[in-house]
């Protein structure tokens, strides 16, 4: 296990994604119309203003004001707050608040696609995002059949992979743009 992702700008927030399986699946929830960077820092702040990432208490928390709070967790601070705490209450009912159950009840990767498709806002992009970083991260062994061809930040191991997959990114969205406008 990683003592760091290489997610954002604060070395507290990637000790703590790489440290608390909560905080990971948080981020990845929060990774989406924000920067990586803003949705990876985001459960460091969560957990300053909460007190605590426990699925129990974030699943029983309102979290709509910490989210709105200055300067905002995300830039869609209701709506996000309302996932964070559906991703919280899911996790609680269905890993008894272990977030990392969702890879380690998982027998191969089919169990653990089902799983990450199950959680509240996480589509099949987030799932091989998650996989990736599972597989090439933390060695889960299920992970390995869900990582794409493409770059994902399950290659990011540096701040310097960061900029190269952001950059990656953008031109991949390009072609993908461009490809839909002519067909």
């Amino acid at each position: 296990m990683p003592d760091h992702l290489h997610f954002t700008e604060s070395d507290d927030a990637n000790a703590l994604i790489a440290s608390d399986p909560m905080a990971l699946l948080i981020g990845f929830a929060l990774d989406q119309q924000v920067s990586v960077q803003k949705a990876f820092s985001g459960p460091l702040v969560l957990r300053e203003r909460v007190g605590s990432l426990d699925a129990r208490t974030l699943a029983s928390a309102d979290l709509e004001p910490v989210f709105r709070e200055k300067p905002a967790i995300h830039r869609f601070p209701g709506s996000m707050a309302a996932r964070v705490q559906e991703l919280a209450a899911y996790v609680l009912e269905h890993y008894d608040g272990d977030a990392a159950r969702v890879w380690t009840d998982a027998a191969d990767t089919d169990g653990l696609r089902a799983n990450i498709a199950a959680l509240p806002g996480f589509g099949e992009m987030k799932v091989k995002a998650l996989g990736a970083v599972l597989a090439k991260r933390f060695g889960v062994d299920a992970a390995r059949g869900l990582v794409p061809p493409h770059p994902t930040l399950g290659d990011v191991d540096s701040a310097q992979a960061l900029t190269d997959y952001q950059a990656a990114k953008r031109a991949h969205k390009g072609e993908w743009s461009r490809a839909k406008a002519g067909g």
